[in-house]
């Protein structure tokens, strides 16, 4: 099925209340991030758009992760991606930026995409929508909001995703030097690394996101 590139924001709003079913039915192994105040309700969609909803040429955000996100809405309004959409619900996501698509699309392929925008298309006709879906998912962990400070303590701990049956181990490679692994179920390929510069995205929100520098795949793909 092919997949249009759709802008994010057209979907902001149609969080069904049933996305809250998904919290509470997945639960992570890792302690949720302590908070002295109440954390707010801005949802990592919102944040993802705010940066344009556009490709561009910088490879080091998030715009290809933008498309999907919005291509799979645009295709299964009520896919569970849509927890992305609802700040209200306790999740915390690994964000692949634009060269971790790249990588990704040049292991698949063996060809280097040089445009955001290629790179969306050929990724979208060569995986199709269920599998795009399954990555995203695969990304985020729901019911527990986990911040750079628990993550770098988490070392050995086995985080639950979004995708039934999909779990994603954390390695902490160095607490000193902000350095976490995360083994994914691919076996042939690297696992991706959190950017020490990219920790806590959207912090002080239910939501919060990581940066991560290669894609994490639930199977061998």
């Amino acid at each position: 099925m092919r997949m249009p590139s759709r802008p994010l924001s057209r979907y902001l709003t149609t969080a069904a209340v049933t996305i809250g079913m998904l919290a509470t039915s997945v639960v992570a192994t890792t302690a949720p991030a302590s908070a002295s105040r109440p954390l707010g309700t801005r949802s990592l969609a919102s944040v993802l758009a705010a940066d344009g909803d556009t490709f561009d040429r910088n490879w080091n955000d998030y715009d290809v992760l933008t498309q999907a996100v919005g291509a799979v809405l645009a295709a299964k309004p009520n896919s569970p991606v849509k927890v992305l959409t609802d700040g209200s619900v306790r999740l915390t996501a690994f964000l692949p930026s634009d060269r971790a698509f790249q990588v990704l699309a040049k292991d698949l392929t063996g060809k280097t995409y040089r445009s955001e925008s290629a790179l969306f298309a050929a990724l979208a006709g060569l995986l199709g929508v269920g599998t795009i879906e399954s990555v995203l998912l695969y990304h985020v962990i729901p019911g527990v909001t986990i911040d750079r400070r628990t993550a770098l303590r988490s070392d050995g701990a086995k985080l639950t995703t979004a995708l039934p049956g999909g779990t994603i181990k954390v390695d902490v490679l160095s607490r000193r030097c902000r350095l976490v692994r995360l083994i994914d179920a691919d076996r042939n390929d690297a696992n991706p690394l959190i950017n020490p510069w990219a920790f806590d995205i959207n912090k002080g929100n239910r939501q919060i996101a990581h940066g991560i520098w290669l894609v994490l795949r639930p199977a061998d793909i």
